[in-house]
């Protein structure tokens, strides 16, 4: 055989620590037909620093769809399908860098997905700059060897093949159509080049990830051994390996044979079907002829099949699909939202999932029983929904399972009329499902029996949109899109349908509370600017309060919340005014000229502006005014100290009662806003960061000019009328 090698690389990404799916790093590659054997080369490296400690590093592997992984060990929503992840821990201890090969033979073909990530997040908020995160790197090849000849087996034709020696074992595959309900593989005329007995070992299908149905057969002797495969997956190619248990250098000629049983499919689609799905999306044309006697014609052509769908194995019902946005898909049934399920043989909708961009979502099958329609009241209604291919005997095994799917139960009766299910990332396949009517006593009872059964089908990015207490978010890797829910106010699970560490509607009231309400503590400063002639610093200080308090309501993560405009203008507006606020601030300490003063107080908000709108949370778009302003400062203070011969200011009380005071409630203030804030303490940190820097704003405003007089409202306002005194001399004269 001729074996090709190929080798396929991905940019390294920089892994985060657990605390929602958006943190794990997806590596998607795509698996060529004809593999023999698949090998991962995963290669993880972490920095030099002192931040940087012993981690261990958690991978999962999943064929056709992005793995469900549950690293915090949450709840998942009610009616989802959950089956472990399959998963390595890569460990970073003393070494810097760690070198891990996967091996995988004879994987299906078709897309493959691995996701990493590091352990759960402590939920501490760092401020960008005061700290320096270790940097975890990690990047997965893919090195794959295919044989480039691999003979094809035809049904109904016995194929003598050689298999050379044990270490090479003889890879044929074999097309399974459409249709097909079963197929027979049998390996018969087994001879050895030695004349010994024969043993051979035979694996039909591929391994997928995490869970692999690959079947096996070992055969000895001369007697021809066979194996059947009920619901083998459709429109795809069935790999057959056969290896030789005997001698090493034996050779072993077996002749093989394969039957493929094909399915009888009724359907009760038809050409007045198609058209009467074009009228509904365009309306009917005045005019049209055929249209009156077109649904007593449907009605006919329904009744006929339902009288001859004892013939048939399956009956298809027509599905439209209908793409609505990106990983956001709707089925429609053709015929109506409801359908006739029998007894006989099982109803069958085709739900297709085979596009590549439908595995980021979940897809969600809901099924309602129309009580009045069953003849029979202990009647059920199974149902299952699987990959590949259908089952095709429910009646007879209720076993939801294919040849190399394990598929989804469901079922409706009249004591429980409705049920759901939920597929989390529905791998890359066409999907089935199929409806029966099971008789638990006697099964000719059913045979003219029929079930109205409504089936609701469609593929959503996040379920039920995350729910009132999460977040949507569509996650991209390269071209490829998927979706995950980021949970708030303490709620968790894939679909923040976990309470367990939920927050109280209390609680969220009282956070809100106190980071709005907190912000009233600048009354005092803006009295104090506002008595000392400080106009401008007093129009920052209400600027700030104004916008801090709304745009903390409007951040909320609970149901307390209350957004008077869009929420990244709140945002920019808050951290533009806590940031001018400061500057003013340390600005109107230095005392220097009028003049300059305001022209530094433009000058710095637009400078300050534009760096915050280049990078809104870097540590120096505080820092870097906070210095520059402490250097004017310094620098001012120091020429007043040498013009005056003193120190500057002058009065112990000044330094005493204010200057020490504030300068210290700034220090503790920049402190809990830079190590102590949490996740969990982050309200009342918070708030403490509120009241403690507008506390010291109060402190550390100058006193006025000596030459300005208070205010005094009985001077400067006077009344509208005043009592004039007439000193004019009247003259007389005399005659």
């Amino acid at each position: 055989s001729l074996y090709v090698s190929e080798y396929f690389s991905q940019s390294a990404q920089k892994l985060s620590f657990y605390s929602w799916y958006g943190n794990a790093k997806l590596f998607h590659f795509r698996v060529p037909e004809d593999t023999v054997l698949l090998r991962w080369l995963l290669q993880a490296s972490r920095g030099k620093g002192p931040e940087c400690t012993n981690v261990e590093i958690t991978v999962h592997f999943r064929y056709g769809a992005p793995p469900v992984i549950n690293p915090l060990g949450t709840r998942f929503p009610a009616n989802a399908t959950v089956r472990p992840s399959y998963n390595i821990s890569i460990t970073l201890s003393s070494a810097v860098q760690n070198t891990t090969f996967v091996n995988v033979t004879t994987p299906a073909a078709g897309d493959w997905f691995i996701a990493a990530h590091l352990p759960e997040a402590a939920g501490r908020i760092e401020v960008k700059g005061f700290s320096t995160p270790c940097p975890y790197m990690f990047q997965a090849d893919m090195f794959v060897l295919r044989l480039a000849d691999v003979p094809v087996l035809e049904p109904g034709v016995a194929v003598p093949q050689t298999i050379v020696s044990p270490a090479k074992p003889l890879h044929v595959k074999l097309f399974i159509p459409k249709h097909a309900a079963r197929v027979r593989f049998e390996l018969r005329s087994c001879v050895t080049s030695e004349q010994k007995a024969c043993a051979v070992r035979v694996v039909l299908g591929s391994i997928t990830l995490p869970q692999s149905f690959q079947r096996v057969i070992t055969c000895t002797g001369n007697v021809n051994c066979s194996l059947a495969l009920d619901s083998p997956p459709w429109e795809k190619w069935l790999q057959i390996v056969v290896e030789s248990l005997g001698a090493a250098n034996a050779s072993v000629l077996v002749e093989m044979l394969a039957s493929v049983t094909a399915c009888r499919p009724g359907s009760t689609s038809s050409f007045f079907n198609f058209s009467s799905l074009n009228q509904s999306q365009t309306g009917p044309r005045p005019g049209s002829t055929g249209t009156a006697g077109s649904p007593a014609l449907s009605a006919g052509e329904a009744s006929h099949n339902a009288s001859d769908q004892r013939s048939f194995c399956l009956q298809n019902q027509p599905v439209v699909r209908e793409d609505l946005d990106v990983v956001s898909v709707r089925y429609r049934l053709l015929n109506g939202p409801s359908m006739p399920v029998y007894s006989t043989s099982p109803t069958l909708l085709l739900l297709n999932l085979n596009t590549g961009m439908d595995s980021g979502g979940s897809l969600v099958v809901s099924l309602l029983l129309n009580k009045t329609s069953v003849s029979l009241g202990n009647a059920t209604v199974v149902a299952c929904v699987s990959a590949a291919s259908p089952v095709l005997s429910l009646n007879t095994t209720q076993n939801c399972s294919t040849a190399f799917f394990q598929g989804y139960p469901l079922s409706v009766s009249t004591s429980s009329a409705e049920a759901m299910l939920i597929v989390l990332y529905p791998q890359t396949d066409d999907w089935f499902l199929s409806l029966q009517l099971i008789c638990p006593k006697v099964q000719g009872e059913c045979n003219a029996a029929e079930a109205k059964v409504t089936v609701f089908a469609y593929l959503t990015p996040c379920f039920n949109d995350c729910g009132p207490y999460g977040q949507c978010s569509l996650l991209r890797r390269h071209g490829y899109l998927y979706a995950g829910c980021s949970c708030k106010a303490g709620w968790g699970g894939w679909s923040c349908t976990d309470n367990t560490k939920a927050q109280s509607v209390g609680a969220q009231n009282l956070a809100t509370l106190l980071l709005t309400l907190s912000n009233l503590m600048f009354l005092p400063a803006i009295v104090v600017a506002v008595y000392r002639y400080y106009l401008v610093e007093a129009s920052v200080y209400t600027y700030t309060m104004f916008f801090s308090t709304f745009y903390h309501a409007c951040d909320q993560p609970g149901i307390a919340v209350l957004c008077i405009m869009d929420y990244d203008t709140l945002q920019y507006c808050d951290f533009l005014g806590s940031v001018v606020s400061i500057w003013v601030t340390i600005l109107c300490m230095s005392r220097v000229k009028k003049i300059l003063k305001y022209v530094l107080f433009v000058l710095g908000t637009l400078l300050i502006a534009m760096s915050l709108q280049l990078d809104r949370r870097g540590v120096w778009n505080m820092m870097g005014p906070c210095l520059f302003a402490l250097v004017i400062m310094i620098a001012a203070w120091v020429y007043h100290g040498v013009k005056r011969r003193h120190c500057y200011p002058s009065s112990w009380k000044r330094w005493v009662f204010y200057l020490l005071p504030g300068i210290t409630l700034a220090f503790i203030a920049i402190s809990v806003y830079a190590f102590m804030e949490t996740n969990e303490n982050y309200y009342y940190t918070h708030s403490i960061w509120h009241v403690l820097v507008a506390c010291s704003v109060a402190f550390l405003l100058p006193p006025r000019d000596k030459h300005k007089k208070p205010w005094a409202w009985s001077q400067k306002l006077t009344c509208s009328y005043q009592i004039c005194q007439n000193d004019r001399e009247e003259l007389y004269a005399v005659t």
